[in-house]
């Protein structure tokens, strides 16, 4: 995959076919269908590969297991970030030309499903400590809005032109907050909590 990434960032575009990619690495065009289908695939592996390697880190590191919801949320983000900056060219590679990549582009399907799977046990966690509130049809789509603020997270950073990407951290910083602020008890559910009592009071 490396061998891959190099490739297109020195050439600006994909080889003209596996034969020429695997002839210029000196092997047997055979070679490559031992491990990936098509150069899509191997697009679709190294997504996959920045979402699996960012969740063994937090899963290997102990003081995460006992942060709360909202603060798993942003060590997921900071890490995937860091994840991420160390392939800044390929990720602005990958991105180059795609519109609305809340639409899960094909090279971020196996991404997009790591961080699906992830993302609903932190929503059932938050559920049950009640960090984040069931509301009828809306917390069904909880996962939904999520994704798309990974997506924003990306694409801001991809324009994050400051040193060491301190306006990134910031947007984590503020749309997590947001997030769990909405997705959590509000006014609004205090008011209806306070109407279903005076209800059942009569």
């Amino acid at each position: 995959m490396d061998t891959y990434k190099d490739y297109v960032l020195t050439n600006g575009s994909e080889p003209a076919s596996v034969f020429q990619f695997m002839k210029g690495l000196k092997l047997p065009e055979e070679e490559f269908y031992k491990y990936f289908g098509s150069f899509k695939t191997i697009k679709t592996h190294i997504w996959k590969a920045y979402m699996i390697h960012t969740l063994e880190i937090l899963k290997n590191d102990n003081a995460y297991q006992e942060y709360t919801v909202r603060e798993k949320l942003l060590a997921f983000y900071y890490t995937l970030m860091e994840v991420l900056k160390k392939d800044r060219s390929y990720i602005m590679y990958s991105f180059k030309g795609v519109k609305k990549p809340e639409l899960s582009p094909s090279f971020l399907k196996s991404f997009k499903e790591e961080y699906q799977d992830y993302i609903h046990d932190l929503i059932a966690e938050g559920l049950d400590s009640e960090e984040i509130i069931k509301r009828p049809i809306l917390s069904d789509r909880y996962h939904d809005a999520l994704w798309i603020q990974l997506v924003f997270i990306v694409n801001f950073w991809l324009r994050d032109d400051t040193t060491n990407f301190q306006q990134t951290d910031a947007a984590i910083e503020k749309t997590v907050n947001l997030s769990i602020e909405l997705m959590g008890r509000g006014p609004l559910d205090m008011m209806v909590d306070f109407a279903k009592f005076l209800y059942q009071s009569r």
